[in-house]
């Protein structure tokens, strides 16, 4: 019974770890995505500021995706590190989202809740680390 508790586990990270890498690939097509729209569709609609913060939010969107895959790549070889790709995912999601935001509705307030998900993203890596360590 135990041997079928520890595949049937095996199989969940798997699937965890193959829905991490696959939530990576989309976000970083996304953010080639996003990167090409601020580039060419916005760069005359707004200003510099709120095109740099545009582009801001695209560029980490995209370190973002590359560390999901990443970390899900790294949990399929024994670095117990999934729970750290959920918390890159869901930091970057709202550290990059909350930039579109504002930098397409000019709504400031959006600039508040940016840092929750970069302290997610640094939370992540403060995780891998000890990881990393424990191993």
């Amino acid at each position: 019974m135990a041997l079928a508790g520890a595949l049937g586990q095996r199989q969940y990270l798997a699937g965890m770890q193959r829905r991490a890498l696959l939530l990576g690939a989309i976000s970083a097509g996304i953010a080639v995505a996003a990167g090409a729209f601020g580039a060419h569709a916005l760069k005359k609609r707004l200003d510099a500021e709120m095109l740099t913060v545009f582009e801001t939010g695209a560029r980490y969107h995209m370190y973002g995706a590359l560390a999901a895959m990443g970390l899900a790549l790294a949990a399929a070889h024994g670095l117990r590190t999934q729970g750290a790709g959920w918390m890159v995912i869901a930091g970057t999601s709202i550290f990059a989202g909350t930039l579109y935001a504002l930098a397409l509705s000019g709504v400031k307030v959006l600039g508040a809740i940016t840092p929750l998900g970069g302290a997610a993203m640094i939370a992540a890596w403060i995780w891998v680390l000890v990881s990393a360590i424990r191993r």
